[in-house]
């Protein structure tokens, strides 16, 4: 099943552009978050990981189990500027785990193979 698009592309790559000029506003910052978070979906999909981005965005991603119920056991959890950072190769993935910038706990929980998005 193909990622269902909500943003608009063009509207979504001004935003990671945006973001990495400096912008920090809100809805800048939102639309970016949640444009890189389809963006994996669509490059990675699946339910077998829950992405959070609170409070911008949330998104399943990575083929294996679904889960249904409760707390998934798969979840990677990051501040905005983390996930924006990873997404658009200014940040490195163990980097970040080893700073405590995000938090992963699962056995699947990396998406560091789809990262950077090259947006």
């Amino acid at each position: 099943m193909t990622a269902r698009r909500r943003i608009d592309e063009t509207e979504g790559r001004h935003a990671v552009r945006a973001w990495k000029s400096g912008a920090r506003d809100r809805t800048t910052v939102a639309l970016a978050v949640r444009f890189c978070l389809e963006e994996i979906t669509a490059r990675a999909p699946g339910n077998s990981v829950e992405l959070r981005v609170p409070p911008h965005g949330v998104t399943q991603c990575v083929a294996g189990p679904r889960h249904t119920r409760g707390t998934p056991p798969n979840v990677i959890e990051m501040d905005a500027d983390t996930w924006l950072g990873l997404a658009t190769g200014t940040v490195n993935w163990d980097e970040a785990a080893a700073d405590r910038k995000l938090s992963a706990s699962g056995v699947r929980a990396d998406v560091s193979e789809w990262l950077p998005l090259d947006i």
